[in-house]
């Protein structure tokens, strides 16, 4: 099981910690991707690392501003976002499938329960 936290309404330009904290298996043997879903759309893929090498894999709109870490002791993955923009505004799920990412929300196994981002002035 996963359980996604951190987050919370932030002003433009601010950051915010994504925590991904697994139980029931162990975040070194599977792939974490981060999804995010913004009103009225659908769930997208915005980043994931994969347990095989540990490469980290972000979608452009978040590239250079979010950085993916994995904590094996606390068997957790976090999210670390930076100048967060009023478009990042979303829930986010962290979701976990055997070793290797793909952006293919069909083929993750395991999902959190959502965490509000909220990015506005």
């Amino acid at each position: 099981q996963l359980q996604a936290r951190g987050g919370g309404l932030v002003r433009p330009r601010c950051s915010l910690r994504l925590s991904c904290a697994a139980s029931l298996l162990t975040v070194d043997d599977y792939a974490i991707g981060w999804f995010r879903q913004a009103p009225g759309k659908e769930r997208e893929g915005i980043s994931c690392i994969s347990s095989s090498d540990g490469t980290k894999y972000y979608e452009d709109s978040v590239k250079g501003r979010f950085t993916l870490s994995r904590d094996n002791a606390r068997n957790t993955v976090y999210l670390q976002m930076n100048s967060l923009k009023p478009e990042d505004t979303a829930v986010y799920y962290c979701a976990a499938r055997y070793r290797h990412c793909t952006w293919s929300r069909s083929t993750y196994d395991y999902w959190g329960q959502g965490t509000q981002v909220t990015v506005s002035s």
